[in-house]
């Protein structure tokens, strides 16, 4: 089963035909909206707007553990996320699109950014911290109806909600080498690895950030909602290819991480851990 986690804009899905809508109680509390099941191009799909049904959390403010956690519970194999995302190098442009093959977390606030803890413990490789099937398979679906996607790329997450100053800017462009900037995918994409979910992001290039000289081209609210609409037809166009010829099979190794990651024994896990990892690792 497929899911698709909806960024800024993105509430919706036109042409997706509602079968139900699952409201998901989890043990992380509630997700940011229903999770609306539904058809579309005749695939049954999933769909969560990351940021609530009327953009009302923050990317501080999102239950990301509860949003991965009843994807999973719900039958999800695959994730893919759309996101507004800032570029740090100068071959992506502003309206590119850019799949993120690695991440750099750069996020200081208190996230929740792991279902493990409170006795059960499991430590889960990220060195490639998405599934490089799908992130070829959307690559593929791209250049189908010829539209240019980047690869191997890596996004910066940030805090938020405010945009970042020069000198943040500069130093993920330069030190840490990222090609794109955002503040919503960590914990997503760590929490899906966790929870043996194939993970990808789309993301939709709306500016160059800060580090350029030149003033008029630092990031504004203004620009990103304007020039995000602007692309946001490529970036679906591109997911509805991905669907048509979508293949449920991973060959990537991201539905049993969990086979060597976790320490606590399983006859040692009380209910609750049991319960837990019981979910995990289905």
């Amino acid at each position: 089963m497929l899911a698709v986690i909806g960024g800024t804009g993105i509430y919706s899905i036109e042409g997706l035909n509602v079968i139900e809508e699952h409201v998901v109680e989890t043990p992380f509390g509630s997700p940011s909206a229903a999770i609306v099941r539904g058809a579309y191009l005749g695939k049954e799909i999933l769909f969560l707007p990351r940021h609530g049904n009327n953009h009302g959390l923050l990317p501080s403010e999102v239950n990301y553990r509860a949003n991965i956690w009843a994807l999973k519970s719900l039958g999800v194999s695959q994730i893919i996320g759309l996101s507004a995302v800032g570029s740090l190098q100068q071959e992506v442009k502003p309206g590119d699109l850019a799949i993120a093959d690695q991440y750099f977390d750069f996020v200081k606030s208190p996230r929740e950014k792991t279902f493990f803890g409170h006795g059960l413990v499991a430590h889960v490789s990220t060195a490639e911290p998405t599934c490089r099937a799908l992130a070829d398979k959307i690559s593929d679906a791209a250049s189908a109806i010829d539209i240019a996607v980047h690869r191997n790329k890596t996004y910066a997450c940030v805090d938020g909600p405010r945009l970042g100053t020069r000198a943040e800017s500069l130093f993920l462009k330069n030190a840490v080498q990222a090609d794109l900037v955002g503040m919503t995918n960590v914990p997503e994409v760590f929490l899906a690895r966790e929870a043996q979910i194939c993970y990808c992001t789309i993301g939709i290039a709306t500016d160059y950030d800060c580090w350029q000289d030149d003033p008029a081209e630092h990031v504004t609210v203004e620009q990103v909602i304007s020039r995000y609409g602007k692309s946001l037809e490529k970036a679906k166009s591109v997911l509805a290819a991905y669907i048509k010829g979508q293949n449920a099979q991973c060959k990537s190794g991201c539905n049993h991480v969990l086979a060597s990651s976790v320490l606590t024994p399983v006859e040692a896990m009380d209910a609750q851990q049991s319960s837990l990892f019981n979910v995990l690792s289905a």
